[in-house]
Order: structure tokens, then C-alpha cells, then sequence
């Protein structure tokens, strides 16, 4: 068959090619040197059949594209994917202060297909499941897939519950390594930014022997090392939250240089009462001296510092104080090591039968890092750790503050009430080691011309978090500060004393583990697939059935010392410690090919799980495909998919966080909860947050539907369009404050009353609540031709959301549409993505040039806007949308060798401004879920083949 002629049929049957999927790695599988073609089995699918039927939406990345854009990980392939969402699902988004449902991610790079989160994205490695990560047991970590040793990735852009069960509800990711080989090779890759920082490296090594077909046994293995190294926030220009004029400035007034405090008038400090300003009269809490009128400036007390900008958070009272750009101090890609091994040994037993023995491992090494500690002892420790009232720093403040304000405003000998960003205590890591593996055994093979494939696999996934540099014994660090050896107000080119510096040492808790937990998983599968006797006018009709036994088991461990001594702001999860939990699934599916006609296909495929400890659930799934013309085939499908919960959210502890606001009232008394003390019944309240798991949770469910065509006027060109739409109900969440205030005829058990009928708590454990709405289209162009005796492509791939809702209630209805606006922590709905391919090959030679379009959105609204009290100057409500380019060439002239060099972000695009605070997402101006922050980069592949 031709080429264009195999590109065509594999258009039709679903198969489009994408931008970095240039050639269809399914089809050559079935091309044997004696041209015979094998039934295999694809991705969404139980029945084994030629590559070149069904109409399945899959698309596929071959191993040789992957290189070529010199994609080095799991992680890297799923950011330049457009179905991919984008939620904070890389090292990058998750490295810094995360939401609730988040904490315990560390160390985890989760698939995320079609914004449906990375847990109900389902991952497979070779058609089966692997353990999901040991501190969450949510999702599987793509840092434990052996990248280096993948012959292609297929990707499922539909819902198959009805064929794997739960989990695939945004769609299906199957990594597919070598199934056998024979020779060696080794390769080796560096991926070198211009501006530094951030370089990755990778070595792999792969050997096998044995011809299955002569010597009737193949056994290879690949062992591979990659090293990413750390890109820190201060590394790049825009990583800068001093930006107030856009509507972007850090707040903290916690500075190297420290900001001197208020107190109160009944708790004795330097400033007493209080500061007045001789200027207006105006109330003064905090104030910097380096910020007083005439005074050096706050550029002047250290690195990052800068002045606190009191209009954009509404605080004249703060208008003397300095700020410091935490969030710069993170790390914006997180350093990270690995080693990952495969080995198979696959054994013809007969003619048609083969035994394979298949072992995974992985050991990943990840360490993330918070800034410094913002440390307040005026309001963390008490008086006795406030500065001493004696000394050189201490008349430098007095005089500073005598000057401007008077002596009369001012005790002297009073202690100093300050607020200290740590410098000497540096930056608070978190290490974390992931070990996983997997053991498999299957049989496959032919009986009385049906396949049979049985398998047997244990897997693993353990995670241990320990505390690294900057985290501190409370007890330790409180003496430390009390005895005034380390100092708060020390300008650059000062150092702490050595008293203050071996205090920190000693207080240092490096090396204590915060928790830790593994995730097991135990599976026997089977299916069965072939022709069963009765004939269509389209053909045979082939039925697939199976049965699968699943056992898994998690743990989580907490603070496991036997002197529970606190480590200040440490972020122990000792509330979530679980002894090894499990459960069992039994489940049952089938699948029928019906071809109705020459035209017309349809797939039928159900599933029965059953789940120990909340019941069952069955989902069926019906697609078709239809060709008319031989130029035009139309395909759609209707599914139904499951969530269950995680161990996590059924067994969790109860965690109890005070509510501090100050706008709560009782709704039972005040309709709407909103705190007004003019209002008899709306007094404000300040009650305890339940927070944790409920064993009585059901699973999420959802609802499929896709439409598309897929159009081949010609040889050279073909293009397909697919309308999706994805509905969930029963959604998994803590409860939302504002769905129990608005709801509370329905959730009144949730507010928790003593005696005299006083809400003392709110119970916001997890709940089923509400759902959501996605639709989206995606879209696939190809364009071929020839060219000076070589080949040329274009290949357009695109992903336009049109829809994205929420509801609290099944009863309520959806809300405003969020797409294209800015929404904190998960996934964010961009409009448009797209990627946009030009290939060439040429002999030995391959090109191949890629722009990545991100759409721009609205951003979120600064304090100071959303209340409409200060617009800054520049203030642009709109994120500019973010557009790269890749280029890549190869060359193959030499024997056995091939080198691929790369520049990835051609015109060294820096990430679109955005102003988003830190303290809800990673990346204050610049958004991580979108954007890749290492710039300019070089790269270089070497491969090279022992024959």
C-alpha cells in the first residue's frame, strides 16, 4: 500500500495524525516482512483486529516524533498536547502553596485529559493499569512511566469506562514500550537553556537477544537516568511581583530588613498605642524605616525588596512598609532525578501461544521549595520573642521612627514587635522519593481462531516526603529569637552573629519525615475476542468478553517519631494517617462489533464493576462510524463513565481549621449568611471548618457524547472535526461554604450547635454535590505533498472549549460560562489551542518547524479592582495569549547513528503577564499551567545502534 493511500485508510479508521504523531506507529505493527497483516488490539478497545478498522478517535505520538521535538517526559508530552487541560497537573504549578485538595501532591506530574482532572484520567502502561502514587493514591504519577524506553503513546480522546471501568472519564493514555528486540543502542540527550537554569539531561541504554520467531524466545531491558535540574523564580525577568502599575504586587510586609508592628494598647511594645502620621492624622500599623519620607528606600534592605503597596490591598495603614517577592524566591521547576528500568522476556510456547514476563521500576527523586519564613513573633511566639530593647539595630529603629513620628508616639526600652522574612534560615524544602514498580506475567494467543489474553500484575508506588533545609523546632527557633542572637534588622552586607547562626543550626529539623504512603495494586484480567459465526452484510461480527479481579490497598503514614516535637509551619498530615485500607473489584464487560453494511459500523460495549463497600455500577457505550462516500466517514459515540472515591477521600481524618472571617453569620437566623451587626439574627460568627473524608460516598458519574467527520477529498489532504461533550454529576468535593449557606434547608446536619443552639462548627467534609458541563471540538488537518525529491506535511491539530459549567446542586442550575476566565487552582478553560507542524524529509535528512498557540483569557481582579477602589494605571483585564516555536532537525547519514538537534522557543517567548497572587496558585506573573518558563533552549539527541 502506498503511502498516502495508508495515511488516508488511517484517517479513516480514526487514526489521525498530530502535529508530533507524523507517523501512525499502530499501522506498522502490522507490517511483517512477509506482509502479513496481524490482528493487534488499540487502545478503547477489547477485540483484536487489522489496525485498519474501527473509528475509534485516537491519536498517536510515535517514539521518532517525540525525539524530534525533544520531549523528554511524560510531563513534557502532555503540556504540548491540546486535549490535554490545563490544571496544576506539572512540577511547576504544584511546587508552590497549593489548595487543599492538592497538599500531599508532592513530587506528582498527573495526566489531565480534556480538564478533567488527572483523576479521571485514566493511565496505562501496555494496555494495563499501574499503581497510582503513594502519598495520594489519586492519580498516577507520570514521572514512573520508563520514557525513554516508549515505542509510541496512544491517547484516547473518548470516555471508556465501558471497557477499563473507572478513572476514564476525560479520556484513556496508554504508554506502549518495545515488545521485543534484539541488538543494543545506547543514546544520550541534553536540553540546554540560553538564559540558565533549568537543563535537563537523559542517558539510556538499551540491550536485547533472542529471536522469538527462530530461537522462540526475546528478552530485552533498557535502563535510563534523567537529571532535571532546578530553575529558581529569580532566575528569569518575569518572574517579578513588583509590578503595581498592572495591578500586581506581593503582599507581605514580612521583609529581610523587618517591619516593625503594632501591637495594641494592652500589649507593651515600642510603638505603643499606635502610630498617628503627623502628615494626615492616618493610623499607622506597620512601618519599614527604609520607607519613611526621606529614607533609602525599601531596594535598600535586600534582595527583592520593594515597597508594600498599600492601594492595590486597601491598607493605607500600611503605607511605610516595604514587601519582598516571595514568590520569585520559589523554584519554578523543581530538580528532580530519576532512574527507570524495564525488562521483558516474551516465550513462544507453540505456534500460537506466548508467555511474557514484564518488570517496571523507577526511583524518583523530587525536592520542592517554599520562600523563607515569614516570621511574627509578636503574634507565632508571644512578647518574650520580640526584639530586646537594647543594642545598635535597636536605637536605629527608635531614631528612625523619633524622627518622623516624635518621641512622643514612641516607649523606649520597649521590646520591638516586627514581622521578619528569614533570610539566614533559608528556603523550606520538602525531598521526596517515589519508588514504583510493576510485575507482569500474561499469556496471549490463538485458540479455535479466538484471542485470548490473560495476565497477572502487582504493582507498586511508595512515597516518602522529608523535611530538607530552612524548616526549624519551634521550641528551638522561639529561644532563639527571644535571646535576640539572631537579629531582624540587618541591612545587605551584614551578617548574623555566629550565636545567631549556630542557634539555627541547632534548631534545624532537616531530615524529618513529614509522611509518607504507598498505593498497591493487584490485577488478574482476561479477555477473549474473535468471530462469532453469524455474518452482516458488512461482514463477520466479532464479540470481545472479559473479566477483571482488581485488589487495591493504600496507606498513609504521618509524623512517625517517637518524641512528636512540632517543626514550625511544617506541613505534618498526621489527621490523614491510615493503616492499610483496601478493597476488591470484581468486574465483567463485553464488546460487539456489528458491521450493519458495507458503510455502516457500530460497537456496542458494556461493563459491570463491582465495588466493595459501595455497591455496583454498569456502563454501557455505543459508537458508530458510517462512510458514505469513500471520501467521507462520519462517527459518534454515547458513553456513561465512573469516578469511585479515593481511599483519601473516604477515610481521611477530621482536620479542624478556624474560621477567621469576619463577613459570616448563621443562616439559619440571617438568609444568606452575610454578617451585618445592625441586623438582629446577623451577628458575626467564627466557627471550626470540619474538613476530611466520608466513608458513605458515592462514585462520580458522567456522560459522553461525541459527533465528528473526518474528510478525504484527496491523496494529500484530509482533515477530521470532532464535537465532544462531557457531563458529571455527583462531583467529589469538600463542601462548599457558600453551597451550605445557600442551601442550608438541605445541609442543616452540616452546621454543628451546642446546647444553646450556637453554630460551633461546620461540617465540610467531602461530599457528592453538583457537576459539571464541557463541550469542546477538536480539530485535525493534513496536508501532503512532494518537494526537491523529498516528502513535505503540514499538519494543523486543534482544541476549541466552548463550555465549561458548574452547579453546586443537581437541582440547581448550571453557572455563568467559565471559559476563557481565570480560575484559581484547577483546571483553567482556555478557548483555543492549537499546534501547527511543518515537516520535511529529504534522504538522511528531517525538518520539522512547530508553532504552540495558547489563547489568552481574562485575568483575575486585583483587590483593590474587584472593590473598586484603585485602578492601576496599566491594568489590562485580558492575559495576552502565548505563542512559541519549535524547530528541529535530524540526520541519519551516518552508520548506525542518529543525531537530532533542537531549539525549542525559537524567539524566546517569555510567559504572557498575568496578575494572579501566589498565594492561590504557582507562578505570580506568569501562569504555569500555560506557559513554559525555561525560554530559549538547545537541544541534542545522540543515538546510536550496535549491529
Amino acid at each position: 500500500m502506498k503511502l498516502n493511500k495508508l495515511i488516508q485508510a488511517l484517517t479513516l479508521a480514526g487514526l489521525s495524525s498530530h502535529a508530533l504523531a507524523q507517523d501512525t506507529a499502530a499501522a506498522s505493527d502490522t507490517m511483517q516482512a512477509d506482509s502479513k497483516v496481524e490482528r493487534i488490539r488499540v487502545t478503547g478497545s477489547s477485540i483484536k483486529r487489522t489496525a485498519l478498522e474501527g473509528a475509534l478517535p485516537i491519536t498517536v505520538f510515535s517514539k521518532a516524533d517525540i525525539d524530534a521535538a525533544g520531549i523528554t517526559s511524560a510531563e513534557q508530552l502532555l503540556l504540548q498536547m491540546n486535549i490535554a487541560g490545563n490544571s496544576s497537573d506539572n512540577l511547576a504549578s504544584n511546587g508552590g502553596i497549593v489548595s487543599e485538595e492538592q497538599r500531599g501532591n508532592n513530587g506528582v506530574s498527573g495526566a489531565n485529559l480534556r480538564g478533567q482532572g488527572a483523576d479521571a484520567t485514566l493511565v496505562l502502561l501496555n494496555g494495563r493499569r499501574v499503581a497510582t502514587h503513594g502519598l495520594k493514591g489519586r492519580a498516577v504519577d507520570l514521572n514512573s512511566i520508563p520514557f525513554a524506553a516508549l515505542e509510541r503513546v496512544e491517547v484516547l480522546r473518548d470516555g471508556a469506562s465501558a471497557v477499563y471501568g473507572t478513572d476514564a472519564i476525560g479520556g484513556v493514555i496508554n504508554f506502549i514500550t518495545k515488545r521485543d528486540y534484539t541488538g543494543a543502542e545506547v543514546s544520550a540527550f541534553v536540553d540546554h537553556t540560553e538564559a540558565g537554569g533549568g537543563n535537563i539531561y537523559r542517558g539510556n541504554i538499551l540491550f536485547g537477544t533472542g529471536d522469538i520467531n527462530k530461537d522462540g524466545w526475546n528478552a530485552f531491558a533498557t535502563l535510563s537516568f534523567k537529571k532535571n535540574e532546578v530553575l529558581k523564580g529569580t532566575d528569569r525577568d518575569f518572574s517579578n511581583t513588583f509590578q503595581p502599575e498592572r495591578g500586581l504586587s506581593p503582599d507581605t510586609r514580612g521583609t529581610p530588613f523587618a517591619t516593625v508592628f503594632n501591637r495594641g494598647a494592652t500589649e507593651a511594645n515600642l510603638i505603643g498605642t499606635g502610630l498617628v502620621d503627623p502628615l494626615d492624622g492616618q493610623s499607622i500599623i506597620a512601618v519599614n524605616i527604609l520607607d519613611l519620607p526621606g529614607a533609602a528606600g525599601c531596594e535598600t534592605g535586600g534582595d527583592m525588596m520593594g515597597p508594600y503597596d498599600q492601594r492595590l490591598w486597601s491598607s493605607e495603614s500600611s503605607r511605610y512598609a516595604c514587601a519582598w517577592d516571595y514568590p520569585a524566591a520559589a523554584r519554578i521547576q523543581q530538580p528532580q532525578e530519576s532512574i527507570d528500568f524495564i525488562g521483558r522476556a516474551s516465550f513462544k510456547l507453540a505456534e500460537e501461544h506466548m508467555a511474557t514476563l514484564e518488570f517496571v521500576a523507577s526511583e524518583v527523586d523530587v525536592s520542592k521549595a517554599f520562600e523563607p519564613y515569614q516570621i511574627s513573633p509578636s503574634s507565632t511566639f508571644g512578647p518574650a520573642t520580640w526584639y530586646p530593647s537594647t543594642g545598635e539595630s535597636y536605637d536605629l529603629i527608635y531614631n528612625a521612627l523619633a524622627d518622623y513620628f516624635g518621641e512622643d508616639q514612641l516607649n523606649y526600652g520597649e521590646r520591638i514587635a516586627y514581622r521578619w522574612r528569614c533570610i539566614a534560615c533559608g528556603g523550606r524544602e520538602i525531598d521526596t522519593t517515589t519508588k514504583a514498580y510493576r510485575f507482569l506475567a500474561a499469556f496471549e494467543g490463538v485458540i479455535a481462531n479466538w484471542d485470548y489474553n490473560v495476565g497477572l500484575s502487582r504493582a507498586s508506588s511508595e512515597s516518602d516526603s522529608v523535611l530538607g533545609d530552612g524548616y526549624y523546632f519551634t521550641d528551638a527557633l522561639q529561644v532563639a529569637l527571644g535571646s535576640g542572637d539572631l537579629n531582624p534588622f540587618l541591612l545587605p552586607g551584614q551578617s548574623q552573629s555566629a550565636a545567631g547562626l549556630a542557634a539555627l543550626a541547632s534548631a534545624s529539623a532537616r531530615g524529618v519525615t513529614l509522611y509518607g504512603g504507598e498505593s498497591i495494586m493487584t490485577q488478574l484480567d482476561a479477555t477473549v475476542s474473535g468471530e462469532v459465526g453469524f455474518e452482516l452484510p458488512g461482514g463477520e461480527i466479532m464479540m470481545a468478553l472479559g473479566a477483571d479481579l482488581r485488589r487495591e490497598e493504600f496507606k498513609f503514614n504521618g509524623d512517625e517519631r517517637a518524641e512528636m516535637r512540632p517543626v514550625f509551619l511544617a506541613p505534618f498530615d498526621n489527621a490523614n494517617v491510615l493503616d492499610k485500607v483496601s478493597r476488591d473489584i470484581k468486574a465483567v464487560f463485553a464488546e460487539f462489533y456489528l458491521p450493519v453494511t458495507d458503510e455502516l459500523e457500530v460497537t456496542l460495549a458494556g461493563r459491570y464493576d463491582k465495588y466493595d463497600g459501595f455497591g455496583s455500577t454498569t456502563n454501557p457505550k455505543v459508537s458508530f462510524s458510517y462512510k458514505p462516500l469513500e471520501q467521507l466517514m462520519l462517527r459518534g459515540a454515547f458513553s456513561t463513565g465512573f469516578k469511585v472515591p479515593s481511599f483519601n477521600q473516604l477515610f481521611n481524618g477530621i482536620t479542624e481549621l478556624q474560621y477567621t472571617g469576619l463577613d459570616l453569620a448563621d443562616p439559619e437566623s440571617c438568609p444568606g449568611g452575610v454578617a451585618d451587626e445592625n441586623v438582629a439574627g446577623c451577628e458575626r460568627i467564627q466557627p471550626v471548618e470540619l474538613f476530611g473524608g466520608k466513608p458513605d460516598l458515592a462514585p462520580e458519574e458522567s456522560e459522553q457524547k461525541s459527533f465528528g467527520v473526518v474528510v478525504v477529498p484527496t491523496d494529500y489532504f484530509n482533515f477530521s472535526l470532532d464535537w465532544w461533550e462531557i457531563e458529571r454529576t455527583d462531583t467529589i468535593r469538600s463542601a462548599p461554604r457558600e453551597v451550605l449557606i445557600d442551601n442550608y434547608d438541605l445541609f442543616t446536619a452540616n452546621w454543628i450547635r451546642n446546647a444553646q443552639g450556637e453554630v460551633v462548627a461546620i461540617d465540610r467534609r467531602y461530599i457528592n454535590s453538583g457537576g459539571s458541563l464541557t463541550q469542546g471540538i477538536e480539530l485535525d488537518m493534513n496536508l501532503t505533498g512532494e518537494l526537491a525529491g523529498g516528502a513535505w506535511k503540514i499538519n494543523l491539530n486543534a482544541s476549541y472549549i466552548d463550555t465549561f459549567k458548574t452547579k453546586g446542586l443537581d437541582s440547581l442550575p448550571y453557572s455563568e460560562n467559565l471559559v476563557g476566565e481565570y480560575v484559581r487552582y484547577y483546571n483553567l478553560p482556555i478557548k483555543w489551542k492549537h499546534t501547527l507542524n511543518f515537516s520535511y524529509v529529504h534522504g538522511d535528512w528531517s525538518h520539522s518547524l512547530t508553532q504552540l498557540y495558547r489563547d489568552g483569557y481574562k485575568d483575575e481582579l486585583p483587590v483593590s479592582v474587584r472593590n473598586e477602589t484603585y485602578i492601576p494605571s496599566q491594568w489590562n483585564p485580558n492575559v495576552d495569549e502565548y505563542i512559541t516555536y519549535n524547530y528541529s532537525v535530524s540526520y541519519a547519514g551516518i552508520d548506525n547513528m542518529r543525531l537530532t538537534f533542537g531549539i525549542k522557543n525559537l524567539f524566546d517567548e517569555d510567559p504572557p503577564f498575568t496578575a494572579h497572587q501566589n498565594d492561590f496558585a504557582a507562578g505570580a506573573a506568569w501562569e504555569p499551567r500555560v506557559a513554559d518558563p525555561r525560554g530559549r533552549a538547545y537541544t541534542l539527541l545522540l543515538e546510536y545502534k550496535f549491529m
